[in-house]
């Protein structure tokens, strides 16, 4: 049963946290927290340092200098994560490791207060790339050849691990198994490079997955939310485009948010029966996983015209420029609007087991 939307309610935006996405996270909350109604709804924006420490933040950071991305202060004055249990409802708007991954998630199922996006399991699941596939595997969805590195096999018996790799064949993409915003991804084209790329995804996670490089690729994203029946329905799909005369190889962090050498081209130009077939995989990826509230579902598509699944986001990017809410403002559901809609269908959603 909703709650009553005359009333007042308690909402808790979180953001920032203990990932390489901390700077996302806090773009994200700052242009979200714009938007929120504020006569509906009694606004208190929770910052979650670096350090893990929770304050009360404001999400404003007006001399920001260009390029850089902003955090949460820890001088700010402390938050006790305890006292979420008085709010009807939280935003956590945390990506990565250590939010995006069912930990608070399973923290406010604990807390019994309601939140917006996917629940415990589809969390950690969508975070753990390996894990993913696994799941899209039953689930009948095309993916990318793949080999997942473990901590204990590549310290015990790296040339092992090298053999799998190189049944891939070059190029391989390398990247840890749970993080996003293409931190830590490499892309190898000699086999000698492998250790140094594997290492440097081990500085984000232990856990590491080598996939093979899809040739000549466009990269096509498709949003996916409920409607207000629990329905799952797509967007539009968007296409991302790296500058040719760029110094990126592909679309990693630095072409995301930092030195603006990449384009959301949405609606993409692609065939109508592409964007049906892709969509109809969006809604299939969300619901093998049993996703909940919103999702964010990227392909590749090759030169030969192979459409693969790459992986799913369960809280992407949510600025009014990223990729999420531009699809959506093309499906005709406004950034107010998006946030209105995930807000009560928290609400809306049971506590406890479901």
């Amino acid at each position: 049963m909703s709650l009553p939307s005359t009333s007042q309610l308690r909402l808790a935006v979180v953001f920032g946290g203990r990932s390489s996405e901390h700077g996302v996270s806090c773009l994200t909350a700052a242009n979200v927290l714009q938007v929120v109604d504020q006569d509906r709804f009694e606004v208190t924006p929770v910052g979650i340092t670096l350090d893990g420490d929770w304050v009360r933040e404001t999400a404003s950071w007006p001399d920001l200098p260009a390029g850089t991305l902003p955090a949460v202060r820890p001088e700010m004055p402390a938050f006790s994560w305890d006292d979420l249990r008085g709010f009807d409802v939280v935003l956590p708007l945390l990506h990565g490791p250590w939010g995006e991954d069912g930990t608070i998630q399973g923290q406010l199922e604990m807390a019994g207060v309601r939140y917006v996006g996917a629940g415990v399991l589809a969390s950690s699941v969508a975070m753990d790339k390996p894990f993913t596939k696994t799941v899209f595997a039953s689930a009948g969805l095309p993916q990318i050849p793949y080999v997942a590195v473990l901590p204990r096999e590549w310290e015990s018996d790296r040339a092992r691990v090298a053999a799998r790799v190189k049944a891939l064949g070059l190029p391989v993409f390398v990247k840890p198994a749970r993080a996003g915003s293409s931190s830590g991804v490499m892309m190898v084209d000699a086999w000698e490079e492998l250790e140094s790329a594997v290492e440097k995804a081990r500085d984000f996670d232990p856990k590491v997955l080598v996939e093979s490089a899809v040739r000549d690729k466009r990269e096509l994203e498709c949003g996916v939310i409920q409607r207000l029946d629990g329905t799952a329905v797509a967007s539009v799909v968007g296409e991302i485009v790296v500058e040719e005369d760029s110094s990126h190889e592909f679309y990693d962090f630095e072409a995301k948010y930092l030195d603006g050498s990449s384009t959301n081209i949405v609606p993409a130009d692609i065939p109508e029966v592409l964007s049906d077939r892709i969509r109809a995989y969006a809604v299939q990826a969300f619901e093998a996983l049993g996703c909940e509230g919103l999702a964010r579902v990227d392909f590749f598509l090759s030169g030969d015209g192979e459409l693969v699944v790459n992986e799913i986001n369960t809280m992407p990017g949510f600025t009014p420029y990223s990729m999420f809410p531009l699809l959506w403002e093309a499906s005709d559901l406004t950034y107010a609007q998006l946030v209105d809609r995930l807000l009560q269908l928290a609400l809306d959603r049971p506590l406890g087991l479901r």
